[in-house]
């Protein structure tokens, strides 16, 4: 599943490339992927839209429109946003084509069929979507250790879980969980009320300092993306232990391990992360 780093390099290639193009029509190929308000009203509201930049909150982009209105997705387990000539083969799952003023097409690819679009008029309390329920984002200023103690100092689940709700801090899955949990020499089956104020408060400072690096890795050009069909991140080399079980720690030469909790994998250090 595309986690902050992903979405937030989808948002950054993304927005200088469909920024102050309108939307000349719109194609659902899947109905279902429009979760509000329906398909139909969604081709109807979106046709001749301007769009005036691309918002991330959390897992969700924002398309915001120069009418005021805007749409948000979430790309969920499999889906991607491509920008595209409108020559270029189409992937098999593509259930969203917005063609573009320049010709060009924003389509939504969707192996799964996870992902969601919702459409917001400008005046529209969004009761919809679930962004309103997230928590803090990790690069705010005031997510420090005191906000986590504050939220999850008395919870008894590992800290593994606890970083994976969004309504305490949005953005963070299952792989960048096992980095920042592995960066912070903390163990991922400890019990939260167990962490001491030295810990939350390396907790507090790997959250923002790990996210931020991986998706400086991640970085690449728009025809670098296109070519990866928006699955070719370039940050997985620099993952330090996930989905690497078995393999040596980069810190210790200790093999790393792997556990579940929560119904998530997780790998880590034995020695590093007691």
């Amino acid at each position: 599943m595309p986690e902050l780093p992903e979405v937030e390099t989808v948002r950054r290639i993304l927005e200088p490339q469909i920024r102050g193009l309108s939307v000349r029509s719109v194609i659902v190929h899947r109905p279902e992927v429009v979760a509000y308000p329906d398909a139909d009203t969604f081709i109807r509201a979106l046709q001749n839209q301007i769009v005036a930049g691309v918002d991330r909150r959390g897992k969700f982009l924002t398309i915001r429109l120069e009418s005021g209105d805007r749409v948000s997705l979430h790309l969920r387990m499999t889906g991607c946003l491509l920008f595209t000539p409108p020559d270029l083969v189409m992937e098999k799952h593509t259930h969203v084509i917005l063609q573009m003023e320049n010709g060009w097409e924003l389509r939504f690819v969707d192996t799964r069929r996870f992902g969601r679009f919702w459409y917001l008029r400008a005046d529209e309390t969004d009761t919809v979507t679930g962004i309103g329920h997230l928590g803090k984002e990790p690069f705010d200023r005031d997510l420090d250790s005191q906000y986590l103690i504050d939220n999850l100092g008395k919870r008894k689940k590992p800290i593994k879980e606890c970083l994976l709700e969004q309504k305490v801090v949005a953005g963070i899955g299952n792989i960048y969980s096992d980095e920042i949990l592995f960066a912070s020499g903390i163990h991922p089956l400890k019990p939260a009320n167990t962490l001491t104020n030295q810990e939350w408060e390396k907790l507090a400072c790997e959250i923002p300092k790990q996210l931020e690096y991986f998706i400086d890795r991640n970085s690449m050009t728009p025809e670098e993306y296109l070519a990866g069909k928006g699955k070719d991140y370039r940050n997985t080399p620099y993952l330090r232990v996930y989905g690497r079980a078995g393999e040596a720690c980069v810190k210790c030469g200790k093999s790393l391990c792997r556990c579940v909790t929560g119904g998530r994998s997780s790998v880590f250090c034995p020695n590093c992360q007691t």
